[in-house]
């Protein structure tokens, strides 16, 4: 398959890139744009260890191709704290002890992000749903959701923006 030459944004920030026609985004993001903080934990769409928003929907993006990126917006975790000020999701979740390997937490976070960017109020029960698509093996999810709460609170609050 011939190379496909790619420009989109990425974190705010135009980018270009070269790739194949059949490879995936994720692929892209961390072999291509040094974007590892997706990480690859099926290949498949069933964990959501990948997940990043294209054009303000959440996806994972070992289903998407990079050629799929083509004029559009990206938002990674690379993206989600602002200079050297995290978010309070990112926050939260150090405070909670929401993780542990790691492998699953930029997924849940962009994840968690997308849902408070829609539902600034959301039940417990909503939250649980909304990261149903997300698996982690460590810490269960009791943490994660509690995080997640909490920051929806302080955000609520205005201390901090989204």
């Amino acid at each position: 398959m011939a190379a496909r030459h790619v420009r989109t944004t990425i974190n705010g920030d135009a980018v270009e890139f070269v790739c194949e026609a059949d490879e995936a985004l994720l692929d892209v993001l961390r072999d291509r744009l040094a974007l590892t903080g997706a990480k690859e934990g099926c290949g498949t769409g069933d964990c959501g260890a990948c997940s990043v928003m294209l054009d303000d929907r959440l996806v994972c993006s070992c289903l998407v191709l990079g050629v799929e990126a083509e004029g559009r917006k990206i938002e990674t975790i690379e993206g989600m704290a602002r200079g050297g000020e995290l978010h309070p999701l990112q926050r939260k979740f150090l405070e909670h002890a929401a993780l542990q390997c790691g492998i699953c937490t930029p997924g849940f976070l962009v994840a968690a992000r997308a849902l408070l960017e829609r539902n600034p109020d959301p039940t417990e029960t909503e939250v649980r749903f909304w990261l149903a698509g997300n698996l982690c093996r460590c810490t269960g999810y009791d943490k994660i959701v509690r995080a997640v709460m909490d920051a929806a609170a302080e955000l609520r609050e205005g201390r901090h923006a989204a």
